[in-house]
């Protein structure tokens, strides 16, 4: 595999921001332009966590598989009540740049998305967003962000909150609030989901509520629990679990 980071202006953004990729190295191989999965940080991280904290390379080897992984800051990858437009750039100009500038498949049902925590967040949400476009992974995903608006945070968790929503006191019942978008779909979106999450993990609820919604609504959901916690090395183990999830075949490898 290729690991290579872009730097760009967003026009969307209107920032300067980095993008990391992974890329088979012979593509010309490979009798199809390869698969693409968005791969989206936590809150606390950014566009290299995935990179320096897994074995993603390595594990993607087998597959052909593009895997970009966008800088979003502490956006929740939403367009912020008090910043930048972070949901128009992952759902519009990011795909748009990517397929313009590589050799990527277009075909919907070899486009995914997939994320930790806040990015798991952000991954169900393009998902829901977008019916059809995206299969969604989320691992220990901040899934139901409604249900801690009572909960007490740092000054600095606070303010994350306060520049993404205004207030979480806005989160239920709003576009941002991803079990009430569930429960009110106008129909069964042609989507695949996955969740997962540790057993000790502090938003093992979250997943548990989505899951129990998703149920509900009758989305096509795989949802998987294990022992572990809000950590590196849970997510390292599940990540490889995503991609085995992911519907397409491995590849006989291509010559070196």
């Amino acid at each position: 595999m290729a690991l290579t980071e872009i730097r760009f202006d967003s026009q969307v953004l209107d920032l300067s921001l980095g993008v990391n990729m992974i890329l088979p190295e012979h593509p010309e191989s490979w009798k199809e332009p390869p698969a693409v999965l968005y791969l989206l940080h936590g809150l606390s991280d950014d566009h290299t966590i995935w990179s320096r904290r897994t074995s993603i390379e390595r594990y993607a080897y087998d597959y052909n598989l593009a895997i970009v992984m966008p800088d979003a800051y502490k956006s929740f990858y939403c367009d912020m009540s008090h910043g930048m437009d972070y949901w128009t750039f992952l759902s519009q100009e990011l795909p748009m740049l990517i397929k313009r500038w590589f050799r990527v498949s277009e075909a919907p049902q070899e486009t995914f998305v997939a994320g930790l925590s806040m990015g798991g967040y952000g991954a169900i949400k393009l998902a829901l967003g977008n019916p059809g476009q995206y299969a969604a992974a989320a691992l220990s995903g901040s899934l139901d962000i409604a249900s801690h608006i009572h909960d007490e945070w740092n000054d600095s968790r606070m303010r994350t909150f306060e520049a993404v929503f205004d207030s979480l006191d806005k989160v239920p019942g709003s576009v941002n609030d991803l079990i009430s978008t569930v429960r009110n779909l106008p129909s069964v979106p042609d989507t695949d989901f996955y969740v997962c999450v540790g057993t000790e993990d502090y938003l093992y609820q979250d997943s548990v509520s989505f899951r129990d919604a998703a149920r509900r609504a009758g989305l096509r959901l795989t949802y998987e629990e294990d022992e572990g916690a809000h950590e590196w090395s849970f997510w390292d183990r599940y990540i490889q679990r995503v991609l085995e999830w992911l519907p397409i075949d491995k590849r006989e490898r291509p010559p070196r």
